[in-house]
């Protein structure tokens, strides 16, 4: 069997067996994480990525590779989570603007768009490592380079750079000394392996078939925190809605829209409702907007492209609902008090403190992992909460939404993890409608931190240098357990043990979660020290917290010792010592 060139119905088949083959083994890819803490998430956030393309490429029934382009490359782009998930995105971004004008594909074709796959992915990532997915993606292409010219056919062409790529892949430990010593490849570089293989088996007519085990159905974050604080308010009356249905929906372009035409297509848009969000790139407008007239929105939509992601919610039903669900919670809750319900318009001395915001100079957006900490950091400021973290990272488009919901010109974004921070500067590059800043929080703590230093009469710019230096005053570590037996550092450790981890490294470890903390609290403290602040997790009580800090409180008299319910999963504690 030999194959000259691909047609786009073959790549459409390639790239679903891909992200197929990839979904099947995520938990492999997971489980390579360098420290064996039970978050190793490359796989999953990998997954997301190319499921939320795989979705788009589906509904095309007669691709071309310019649709098929457009459908990768956005559906990555906005599904892409962690900094695997993200370079996966801008790796099909470089991918498909090479191919997209083509008709079909033959190696030479092929190699240059790995080419540019890698140097799209590369100028993504501000301080690329080697011993990564880069480097793996970098090895294929190149050896993609030195065949295509000698090898036509594209199974052969496929075996030979994959075979490479498993190469490139051994021999990352040697690049990387942190993953040699814990004894694992790459997990990103072995994901994106995956991808390949899928994608030759379907080449081959062996297409992959997704596995339907429970294991391998995802559920993506939970970005609404209205979800946790309740939105009922029964004491608004539908009549304060001015535009009935909340409408969104995404225009794959035609072709890459102008200022001009953007500004225009806005203007339609506030011409007919208002609380408008309207985000795009070269190859999709992202459209948020209320209105009374959504058919109209819908046809304006038409004139620019075809429509996809297409929902509308009647406002002042689901408002309706809210306060008749939440009467029945309360009665079942509190069944001998007595209740009053209306759904007519407040008077005017009940003024309701449940109206639309007005336009601010600056917004706030945090991730949390915790209930506790949600809490925490609504009490400091931040205006949208997106719920997750290590396990369940948010996508670019999950920020994007929250951005969506802060009225505000100008919107800081604490990631609050360090693989997070990538989807967050994608946020930030393709929002259009506000400016996005993002202050590169790897911890909970340097959020408290940075928020303190945050002050109004000073420029986003200038707020954003202060935020950003105060993160260097604040050390943060973090308690969990080991998933598999390992050595870091030095360490030997155990599955089931005990870990304190800080500035990449374990700092200490064994079998009691109090000693463990308390060792390293210990190492990151010092005589100058004159804050600790602990985030206790859901797995550990307020008793056990307590005693904790009375044993620091002791060891370290003259410094202050708080103490914070976080409801973070899988960390028993974050800390911080400033």
């Amino acid at each position: 069997m030999s194959i000259s060139s691909l047609t786009a119905a073959d790549l459409k088949v390639a790239f679903l067996s891909a992200a197929y083959n990839i979904s099947n083994k995520k938990e492999i890819i997971n489980e390579l994480n360098v420290f064996p803490v039970p978050d190793g998430d490359t796989g999953t956030n990998m997954t997301l990525t190319i499921m939320s393309a795989a979705e788009d490429v589906k509904r095309i029934s007669e691709p071309d590779l310019s649709s098929l382009s457009k459908a990768i490359s956005s559906g990555s782009l906005r599904g892409a989570r962690g900094n695997s998930g993200v370079i996966l995105s801008q790796l099909f971004r470089g991918f498909c603007k090479d191919i997209k004008s083509k008709d079909t594909l033959d190696t030479i074709d092929l190699s240059e768009a790995f080419q540019r796959a890698v140097d799209t992915a590369y100028k993504a990532v501000m301080k690329p490592k080697e011993g990564t997915i880069l480097t793996v993606a970098r090895g294929m292409s190149e050896k993609a380079s030195e065949i295509a010219e000698n090898v036509t056919d594209i199974i052969e062409f496929g075996e030979i750079i994959i075979e490479h790529g498993d190469k490139v892949l051994l021999d990352t430990p040697n690049l990387l000394p942190v993953l040699k010593e814990a004894g694992v490849v790459d997990s990103g570089g072995q994901g994106l392996m995956e991808v390949m293989r899928g994608a030759l088996s379907a080449i081959k007519g062996e297409r992959i078939a997704l596995n339907d085990a429970p294991e391998a159905k995802i559920s993506a974050p939970e970005t609404d925190i209205t979800k946790m604080r309740g939105s009922s308010r029964e004491d608004i009356s539908t009549a304060d809605i001015k535009y009935t249905y909340c409408t969104e929906f995404i225009v794959n372009l035609s072709k890459p829209i102008s200022e001009i035409a953007a500004d225009r297509f806005k203007s339609f848009l506030l011409s007919i409702g208002d609380s408008l969000v309207f985000v795009y790139d070269d190859e999709i407008v992202k459209i948020h907007v209320h209105t009374n007239h959504p058919g109209q929105a819908f046809e304006k939509g038409l004139s620019y492209g075809s429509l996809t992601n297409m929902k509308i919610d009647n406002m002042k039903e689901e408002h309706s609902e809210r306060v008749a669900l939440e009467r029945e919670r309360l009665k079942d809750q509190y069944p001998e008090a007595m209740y009053s319900f209306s759904d007519e318009k407040p008077s005017d001395d009940k003024p309701s403190d449940d109206v639309p915001e007005e336009a601010k100079k600056f917004g706030f957006i945090a991730v949390s992992p915790g209930e506790g900490i949600s809490r925490i950091f609504e009490g400091i400021g931040i205006d949208h909460i997106i719920s997750g973290g290590q396990t369940m990272n948010p996508s670019t488009d999950d920020i994007l939404s929250a951005a969506e919901k802060v009225n505000a010109e100008t919107v800081f974004i604490f990631p609050n993890n360090s693989n997070i921070i990538l989807a967050a500067n994608q946020a930030e590059s393709i929002c259009k409608d506000k400016k996005l800043i993002v202050v590169p929080t790897t911890a909970v703590p340097q959020c408290v931190t940075a928020m303190l230093e945050f002050s109004d009469s000073l420029s986003g710019e200038e707020n954003m240098r202060a935020m950003t230096d105060s993160l260097a005053n604040v050390r943060c570590g973090e308690i969990t357990y080991a998933v598999r037996d390992t050595q870091i550092g030095g360490t030997d450790i155990k599955e089931g043990d005990i870990m304190g981890l800080t500035g990449g490294s374990i700092a200490s470890s064994g079998n009691d979660i109090s000693d463990v903390a308390f060792n390293m609290i210990d190492s990151m403290a010092d005589d100058e020290s004159e804050l600790i602040s602990i985030y206790y997790g859901k797995d550990i009580s307020e008793e056990q917290a307590n005693a904790l800090s009375e044993r620091l409180s002791e060891k370290y008299p003259d410094c202050e010792v708080e103490l914070n319910y976080g409801g973070q999963p899988i960390y028993y504690y974050i800390v911080s010592v400033e």
